[in-house]
């Protein structure tokens, strides 16, 4: 699930993988395996784009259907 919504958001968006690559500062390689599956996204890059698309990693991970982030302390 979180490779379809990290896919989702990114293309509701019309960014490219590159983009989003270049953002988190890792390879298009290793973003495309990201949202397909082949590699486990690392926490911090969970983090980076939760915070990125504004919503919570919870969303990302698929433990909840609302978009909106956790209020910040």
């Amino acid at each position: 699930m979180v490779y379809e919504r990290l896919r989702d958001l990114r293309e509701d968006r019309d960014l490219t993988q590159t983009y989003i690559a270049q953002m988190l500062h890792v390879s298009q390689r290793t973003y495309s395996r990201y949202e397909n599956d082949e590699r486990a996204i690392p926490i911090e890059i969970l983090s980076r784009l939760a915070d990125f698309y504004d919503t919570s990693i919870d969303y990302l991970v698929g433990r909840t259907d609302c978009k909106k982030p956790y209020p910040k302390n």
